[in-house]
């Protein structure tokens, strides 16, 4: 079985957010951390060399993959905030919930477990703040500590 290549690493993520560019993407990914610590409770840990994770979870897939992740995070990216938010796509309590909060949101997309905002402005932040706790709750609920 491939083992995963996204683990925790040593780097700071203070470290790491000093390092996004451009300035604007930085100033974004500082408001997003300060989110993720209200939401989580949780110091971040780094999660290869860009996504900041926060709390971590165990589990086995059905093929008989291990895994372990992180319990919610975030990768300020280039082009966009990629959030990581499990909570959603593993628990169908979280994902209707979710689904009613994206409604609300403002301008995103969306993957299977990650959601992309191109920049802060774009969205209702109250908002995302209740689909942070919504996700966080329903990993709580799927994986309990």
């Amino acid at each position: 079985m491939a083992e995963a290549t996204t683990k925790i690493t040593d780097r700071k993520p203070s470290d790491f957010l000093a390092s996004v560019e451009p300035e604007r993407k930085r100033e974004e990914a500082e408001v997003l951390d300060d989110l993720f610590r209200k939401v989580t409770g949780m110091e971040p840990k780094m999660w290869g060399p860009s996504i900041i994770g926060y709390g971590e979870y165990h589990t086995t897939y059905e093929s008989g993959r291990d895994v372990h992740w992180m319990r919610s995070g975030f990768s300020p990216r280039k082009a966009k905030h990629s959030l990581y938010l499990m909570g959603g796509y593993c628990d169908p309590e979280t994902g209707k919930r979710r689904d009613e909060l994206l409604a609300k949101l403002g301008k995103y997309k969306i993957g299977k477990s990650c959601l992309y905002i191109n920049k802060l402005a774009d969205v209702d932040m109250d908002v995302l703040e209740a689909l942070l706790r919504n996700d966080w709750e329903g990993m709580a609920r799927k994986y309990p500590a």
